[in-house]
């Protein structure tokens, strides 16, 4: 789990990066919570979400928003995170520029900043959204929303009410060709105490799922 340093629009961004062993693996991005309420690259369900991915055979990488730990730069309010965040994905396609394809992964602030990323880059195949913080921003920018993916959330959560997840989930899952999974992790608050586990389990599930399914060919 090298440590690496890039540049981002800020200066310095920290971070840790896993290369996988094949040359045309997939990239996966990892984006953690708000770095006001102590969200960082080391947060347990940022951390656990980076080794489902490297388990998987991806090369995969989290990092510090700006401002956070070694990062330079300050708190953006999303606009310079999102920066951040494209930064970070360009970095890891300068290192594995054979990648065939790309995940983003992200947890609260983090993955409302991860849906901004996948509306931006077309090759972001697949996506994790953990508690996607619904009542907080605005999520109209995913119209529509370019690729299939997972939203996860627990119906305890205090921060990011079930009822505003399903509200997102539902206007997303209107669209043709795109195909939105929704897991609701009973008795979960919005940090999983005690349900991290069962957390992990139906993303990795999910990723299965997905990863051992066929590609599909565009039609010509």
């Amino acid at each position: 789990m090298p440590e690496v340093i890039f540049t981002g629009p800020a200066g310095r961004i920290e971070g840790r990066y896993h290369p996988a062993r094949q040359k045309n693996a997939p990239i996966a991005i990892i984006l953690h919570p708000h770095p006001q309420f102590g969200g960082t690259m080391n947060h347990a369900i940022i951390y656990q979400l980076y080794y489902a991915f490297v388990h998987r055979g991806f090369s995969a990488l989290r990092f510090n928003f700006r401002g956070v730990g070694r990062s330079q730069g300050s708190f953006d309010h999303g606009t310079g995170e999102l920066s951040d965040a494209a930064a970070a994905l360009d970095w890891a396609q300068t290192i594995n520029p054979e990648a065939k394809s790309c995940w983003i992964a992200g947890f609260s602030f983090g993955a409302w900043i991860g849906m901004q990323l996948l509306m931006r880059r077309p090759e972001i195949e697949g996506f994790i959204s953990i508690c996607p913080p619904a009542n907080l921003y605005d999520f109209s920018f995913l119209a529509p929303c370019p690729s299939s993916g997972l939203i996860i959330h627990g119906d305890k959560d205090a921060v990011v009410p079930a009822k505003d997840v399903n509200t997102l989930v539902e206007k997303l899952k209107t669209q043709k060709g795109i195909v939105i999974e929704q897991k609701v992790v009973p008795g979960a608050n919005h940090f999983f105490d005690g349900k991290v586990d069962t957390l992990l389990g139906s993303v990795e599930q999910y990723l299965d799922k997905r990863l051992k399914a066929p590609e599909r060919k565009p039609a010509a």
